[in-house]
């Protein structure tokens, strides 16, 4: 969450002044992240600095502000200890508490970092870097990064404002580095530095002889003496002139509840299903940090979807929830997927989201647009089904629709790691407790086979960091029993028994294990008329992330340049982030070790091949890297991701990727100019595909949500191996257009009609800012700091197609949420 539920003047500048501190660079330059310490071993990254900036300025605010329910922190704990996310969660929510959103969120901050860098758009940019005796605008290009952070933090755009925030945090670091400050003799941050309406004084011209020239990678002692601050150049444009000088950032457990309604008039059981779990979770977490920190709700019906509603009042969220009824009707299908999209684009990444329906879609062409999407935002997808073909009003003519028409559920729950349950009205109201369970932020165990087959046995593993372990199998099943490591076996009767407590809802059982499970290989058998569904899952601290990137081993800054998917024939790393590592309660034993991946075809689960781990940077941060096997990417495709390893007493661990991965047939990317949108304007965007693999005829679709006018001068392709493309989209902004709201365009790569080739998307975030709006961070005349200015009160947000409006306050998260917009790292 980015949250705006306090005035920005009631920031404690203390804070702010900190982060400020934190991201002070000593004298020299940084590359972008953890991948640029292959090529330069010891240097202080781009990466680094945002991260331990965050970690600092977090455990600040934790000190100032003690947990609810427990003891404040001590900062004489925290001394001469790596700091660590883990620790920090588990010292102020308790032990165990997840930190993975919180990392993730870090992450995307870093990775906007350092990808300033890499993309085209910025790389060699000098008003972006502070190179080049452009400090002046230097300084209105970060004054404008971080106001439109601050914007997209509104807009609850949490993807877009970290994006913008990271390009900040770049600029501001590039600055200290880049320029001479610290050379001379300063130790304090430049105070005019974010105020554009304070003139930067004593600056270097671009004829002035600043230094004597270098070509080395380090050049100390050549500065001339010189009194007045410079800057360095990089590139060669615009060139050295000579005797000038050339030098080389979720804070919570809990997630979001996200819920996409079927309203039309035969859904009023399932209605007051999703309204009796909202209310169930409100009561139960309210003012705990479990307290969910977001709520997103899409209505839909025949044929229209939204508005989207948006809140982090849950108050606010109950009436709007309790307002909606099952009204009208008409025939099945629905515009379900639309709603669906509508939800992604206002969910906060790794999140979950529940669609409550009776009805296939109307709108099946979005299929594989949202599969590719729920994998962008990495949101896992519920839909819970209520096909009743007794039922006799409300619905016509389901007697003559396809069995095959709940096939894009499936789709998009397989994409999403989600799953599609089928029951019925009479039991919907218990089986939709798997949304409390969901966000309960439990992670699933994977099962051997992956495939399940009725009569075949499947084994899952249990380690002693699992507790709350629940199977849920759904489907015409007979009978099934689970058996545990000490070969004591439980069937499907109801109640308790010798594992735990069974329950029943029709055709789908939950079976919860008496904590705390013993450990080991536990086997399920499950007999069925068809193929049952059958899903693991336990609550755990210990998971993992994973990002994909091209190595960059070249020119003056190498790293990883970041990719959302693999790409068929191009060398891709894999990098693994192992949250849950660390141990407050005991720190001096061993942390759990994990040597490699196994990777799985999806969704048959054949394995494709096992890949070593290597450990990247500090052991405790939990980096580790791998390169993808030739294999693996000669062909497009989906496939997972599963963590082996030990404990720290040599016991097997066993984790798995909540969603699978796609490696995609080509490169896909979609950039547009730095900065934001005006009414009233043509916005020129930048689109590059290329195919490293095969050959390609591919067919190029547009689209812009919300509807504003996009053309393209590229709409067919065709490219042999290592061959690219370039084509230039101009986005037609109208008059009409909403100040401070978000705009997401996206681009699709199709084969021909026939082609087993999936397609390709890109997706593109870009803020729409007024032309000439007041500035929120200049700083008034008799400041000798920096002091935000206030924003307008907080409301909720309702829109039809874009993000907007603010968050209503969670009172508890005043001051955290606060100071924590200006970072963009708060919880989702």
């Amino acid at each position: 969450m980015l949250p705006a539920d306090v005035p920005l003047a009631h920031l404690n500048p203390s804070l702010l002044l900190l982060l400020l501190l934190q991201l002070l660079p000593p004298a020299s330059s940084f590359f972008p992240n953890i991948w640029s310490l292959l090529a330069a071993p010891g240097s202080v990254t781009h990466q680094d600095l945002t991260e331990e900036a965050a970690l600092n300025v977090t455990l600040q605010l934790f000190l100032d502000q003690p947990p609810p329910g427990r003891p404040p922190l001590r900062l004489e704990d925290f001394l001469g200890h790596t700091l660590l996310a883990d620790d920090l969660f588990a010292a102020y929510f308790g032990p165990g508490s997840p930190s993975r959103r919180f990392r993730a969120a870090l992450g995307e901050v870093s990775r906007a970092n350092a990808a300033q860098d890499f993309l085209p758009t910025s790389r060699n940019d000098p008003d972006l870097h502070f190179d080049a005796e452009r400090l002046g605008q230097g300084r209105t290009r970060l004054v404008g990064a971080l106001r439109e952070a601050l914007v997209a933090a509104r807009a609850l755009d949490h993807t877009l404002a970290r994006q913008r925030l990271g390009a900040a945090l770049h600029a501001l670091q590039d600055f200290y580095s880049h320029s001479n400050w610290v050379e001379l003799g300063q130790q304090q941050p430049h105070p005019h530095l974010l105020w554009p309406r304070q003139e930067l004084r004593s600056l270097a011209q671009v004829d002035d002889p600043t230094c004597s020239d270098c070509e080395e990678l380090s050049c100390p002692g050549n500065l001339l003496g010189f009194t007045l601050l410079t800057s360095g150049y990089f590139g060669t444009h615009p060139s050295k002139p000579p005797g000038t000088r050339q030098k080389l950032l979720d804070i919570s457990p809990a997630s979001s509840l996200s819920f996409v309604l079927d309203t039309t008039g035969s859904m009023g059981e399932e209605i007051n299903a999703a309204k009796i779990q909202a209310r169930h979770i409100v009561e139960q977490r309210r003012g705990s940090p479990m307290e969910p920190v977001h709520y997103i709700l899409v209505p839909f019906h025949d044929p229209g979807f939204g508005p989207v509603f948006t809140t982090s009042d849950p108050d606010s969220f109950w009436q709007q929830l309790n307002e909606i009824h099952a009204l009208g009707g008409g025939d099945e299908p629905e515009m379900c997927l639309s709603a669906l999209e509508l939800a992604l684009l206002h969910t906060p990444p790794l999140s979950d989201i529940f669609v409550f329906t009776d009805a296939s879609p109307k709108d099946a062409f979005l299929t594989n647009r949202v599969e590719s999407l729920t994998q962008e935002r990495r949101c896992r997808v519920t839909f819970l089904v209520t096909e009743d073909p007794s039922r006799v009003q409300g619905r016509a003519r389901r007697e003559v629709l396809s069995p095959l028409r709940f096939e894009p559920y499936e789709a998009v729950a397989l994409a999403s790691g989600g799953e599609v349950i089928f029951t019925k009205d009479q039991h919907i109201q218990d089986v939709a407790a798997v949304v409390g369970d969901s966000m309960a932020d439990l992670v699933t165990l994977p099962l051997e086979p992956p495939v399940v087959v009725s009569g075949r046995p499947l084994v899952f593993s249990v380690d002693a960091l699992l507790q709350r372990v629940t199977v849920r199998i759904h489907g015409e099943v007979s009978s099934f029993w689970i058996r545990n490591p000490a070969g004591v076996s439980q069937g499907q009767e109801e109640g308790e028994g010798p594992l735990g407590h069974t329950r029943r809802f029709g055709q789908f059982w939950i079976v919860t294990i008496s904590d705390p499970p013993q450990t080991g290989t536990w086997v399920i058998l499950v007999t069925a008329e068809s193929i049952p569904r059958v899903r693991v899952q336990a609550q755990t601290s210990l998971d993992f992330l994973f990002y994909f990137g091209i190595p960059v081993e070249d020119g003056p800054h190498p790293g990883l340049y970041p990719l959302t998917q693999p790409v068929a024939g191009l060398q891709t790393q894999l990098l693994v982030e192992v949250t849950g590592l660390g141990s407050r309660g005991n720190p001096g034993a061993p942390l759990p070790h994990f040597s490699h991946v196994v990777l799985r075809g999806v969704p048959e689960g054949a394995e494709l091949g096992r890949v070593p781990l290597e450990p990247t940077g500090p052991l405790e941060r939990g980096f580790l890297a791998a390169s993808l096997p030739s294999a693996l990417l000669s062909t497009a495709g989906p496939f997972s991701l599963e963590l082996i390893g030990r404990d720290g007493e040599g016991q097997s661990l066993h984790r798995a990727a909540p969603q699978p991965c796609t490696v995609v047939p080509v490169l896909l990317e979609l950039s547009g100019s730095p900065g934001f949108l005006v009414p009233g304007s043509k916005a020129p965007l930048s689109l590059r595909i290329a195919s490293f693999s095969d050959p390609q005829d591919l067919d190029l679709r547009t689209s812009v949500k919300p509807s504003f006018a996009l053309t393209s001068n590229l709409s067919r392709v065709r490219l042999e191996p290592n061959e690219s493309a370039w084509g230039r989209l101009w986005l037609e902004i109208p008059d009409s257009a909403a100040p401070d709201s978000v705009v997401m365009v996206t681009v699709t790569a199709t084969g021909p009609e026939a082609s087993p080739v999936p397609p390709t998307h890109a997706f593109l975030r870009l803020l729409v800012l007024a032309p000439t709006p007041q500035d929120p961070l200049a700083a008034p005349a008799h400041s000798s700091g920096p002091i935000l200015a206030s924003t307008s009160p907080a409301s909720t947000s309702v829109t039809r197609g874009r993000a907007g409006g603010g968050l209503v306050g969670n009172p508890w998260w005043g001051t955290v949420g606060g100071v924590l917009l200006l970072l963009g790292l708060a919880s989702w």
